[in-house]
C-alpha cells in the first residue's frame, strides 16, 4: 500500500492521492535526487489481468513514450514490482479543462487558445502515427501557467493496428464525442475522428454546452449522424464555417489539421509552440511486455488470452435494442447473428470444436478472439465460411458473434438453424433479440424488443 511520505524504489517521495479508478491511483510523488514534482499512476497488476486490460495499459506506456510534445502529459519511467506497475508522469496541477468549461462558456480568445494547443498537440501525435480516439474535456489538463495538456491515451492506437484495410474498427471514445464513422461500426480513419472529437471540444469551450445533446440516447446517436447541431447567436461567423468543415458527417470531405491551420480564425494570435524532436534512443529503453511478466503466467492468461473486451460504447452498439446501423444506411438483412455466454471462453471454443467434429467443418483459430468454421464440402458457391469471434465483457461473461465470411447465404442460414443453434443451447445465455431479460449483478438491461 502506497502512503503519504512513504518511499518508492528509493527514488520517489509518496505524497497526497490525486485520484483513482478502478485498477489505479495516482499519487503527486517527489523525485528524491532531482526535487521535481511528478504523478505516478499505481496500476494494480492483477486486477488488470483479471479484465483483460493488459494490451490497453502496454498500449498507453507504448504511446506516451513515442510523443513528446509541450502539450501532451510527458512519461518519464515506468517501474514494476511483482504485484504493481508504476507509471511515472508529468504532473499538471492546473486541473482539468473540463472544470472551466463546467462553469460556463469561456472567452472568445481563451478557447481559440485551448484549441490551437489542442490542434497542435493532436497533429504531433497523427504523425508519430498514433490516434487519441477519445478527446474530450476530461482528458485535457492544465499546467501552472494555464497551458493545454492532452492526456489519458488509455483508447490510443497505433499506426500498425489498423487492419488491412487500413482503418480500425474498434468502437471507442466518450459518445457525445465520437465522430458519426466510429458508432457506424464499419472501420474509420482514426486521425479523421480526432479532427471530429476536436470540432467537438471547440464547440463547447465557445458555447458551454454540448453540440449534440438529447435525454434519448438514441436520438442523440441520429443528431450526431446527421450533424444536427446548431450555433448560439454569439459564434462569429469565421468559427462557424470552420465548425462546419470540422463537423462535417462525411470523413472524405471532413476539413484536415493541415487546413484547420490555414484558417484565418486559427491563425489569429497564434503561439507556435517549441517541440524539442528527442530521438527516442536518448530514453531508456521499456520493455511494456515485461513489465508485466511478474504476472503473466498465472492460471488467468488462458482464459483472458482468446477474447477481444469489450467497453461500455461497444456493449451500447452490439446490444439489438441500440442497432444504429439504420441511423447510416438503408436496413438490410443482416448476416451476422450474436449471443451471451457465462461460460468461460474456454468451454466457449470447446463447444464449437465439437460442433465442427459432428458437423464435419474445420476450425481455424485466429488471434484476439477470433476463429473460423469452414465447410469440408464444396457448397453451391463454394466452401462455406463462418467467422466467430468472443469479445470478454466480464471474465466469466462473453458475446459471441457468428458471421458468414464465404458461401452460399441459404446454406448457411440452413446450418445456423437446423445445426448451429440447437448444438449451442447448453451454453448461450440468451440469443439477441430473443428472450429479453435482465442480465446476472444489473450489468446490462436489455429492453423488451416488439415481436416481428
Amino acid at each position: 500500500m502506497e502512503r503519504s511520505g512513504s518511499v518508492l524504489m528509493q527514488r520517489y517521495e509518496i505524497g497526497k492521492l490525486l485520484g483513482q479508478g478502478t485498477f489505479a491511483k495516482v499519487y503527486h510523488a517527489r523525485n528524491l535526487k532531482t526535487s521535481m514534482n511528478v504523478a505516478i499512476k499505481v496500476i494494480d497488476k492483477e486486477k488488470v489481468l483479471r479484465v483483460g486490460m493488459i494490451d490497453q495499459i502496454k498500449r498507453e506506456i507504448s504511446v506516451m513514450r513515442l510523443v513528446r510534445h509541450p502539450h501532451v502529459v510527458e512519461l518519464y519511467e515506468v517501474m514494476a514490482s511483482k504485484s504493481k506497475i508504476y507509471v511515472v508522469m508529468e504532473y499538471v496541477k492546473g486541473g482539468e479543462l473540463f472544470d472551466k468549461v463546467s462553469k460556463g462558456k469561456l472567452k472568445h480568445d481563451d478557447a481559440r487558445r485551448y484549441f490551437q494547443q489542442l490542434i497542435s498537440a493532436v497533429d504531433y501525435c497523427h504523425s508519430r502515427g498514433v490516434c487519441h480516439r477519445d478527446l474530450k474535456p476530461e482528458n485535457l489538463l492544465l499546467d501552472e501557467n494555464g497551458n493545454l495538456k492532452v492526456s489519458d491515451f488509455g483508447l490510443s492506437a497505433l499506426a500498425e493496428t489498423k487492419h488491412q484495410d487500413g482503418l480500425l474498427h474498434t468502437t471507442c471514445g466518450t459518445p457525445a464525442y465520437v465522430a458519426p464513422e466510429v458508432i457506424h461500426r464499419k472501420g474509420y480513419d482514426g486521425m479523421k475522428a480526432d479532427i471530429w472529437s476536436c470540432g467537438v471540444i471547440l464547440y463547447v469551450l465557445l458555447a458551454g454546452y454540448l453540440p449534440f445533446r438529447d435525454p434519448n440516447l438514441m436520438e442523440m446517436y441520429r443528431k450526431i449522424g446527421k450533424a444536427d447541431f446548431k450555433f448560439p447567436n454569439w459564434f462569429a461567423s469565421d468559427v462557424r464555417r470552420l465548425l462546419s468543415k470540422i463537423l462535417d458527417p462525411n470523413p472524405k470531405t471532413r476539413i484536415s489539421i493541415a487546413k484547420i491551420m490555414e484558417s484565418s480564425w486559427f491563425k489569429k494570435g497564434l503561439e507556435k509552440p517549441i517541440v524539442t524532436d528527442t530521438d527516442k534512443t536518448e530514453l531508456a529503453p521499456l520493455d511494456a511486455d515485461g513489465v508485466f511478466g511478474a504476472c503473466e503466467n498465472s492460471d488467468h492468461v488462458d482464459l483472458l488470452k482468446p477474447c477481444n473486451n469489450l467497453n461500455a460504447f461497444d456493449i451500447i452498439s452490439f446490444s439489438s435494442g441500440f442497432d444504429l446501423s439504420g441511423l447510416f444506411e438503408e436496413k438490410e438483412k443482416k448476416k451476422e447473428i450474436r449471443f451471451t455466454s457465462n461460460k468461460p471462453a474456454s468451454i466457449i471454443i470447446s463447444k464449437f470444436e465439437e460442433i465442427c467434429k459432428c458437423l464435419g467443418l474445420k476450425l481455424k483459430k485466429k488471434d484476439g478472439g477470433l476463429f473460423k468454421l469452414e465447410g469440408l464440402k464444396e457448397g453451391r458457391k463454394g466452401h462455406l465460411g463462418i467467422d466467430a469471434e468472443i469479445f470478454e465483457i466480464t471474465p466469466m461473461f462473453h458475446l459471441v458473434e457468428l458471421k458468414k465470411s464465404n458461401g452460399d447465404t441459404l446454406e448457411y442460414q440452413k446450418l445456423l438453424k437446423d445445426n448451429v443453434r440447437p448444438s449451442l443451447k447448453d451454453i448461450v445465455w440468451t440469443w439477441q433479440g430473443e428472450q429479453p431479460q435482465q442480465l446476472q449483478h444489473g450489468m446490462v438491461q436489455k429492453e423488451e424488443q416488439p415481436s416481428s
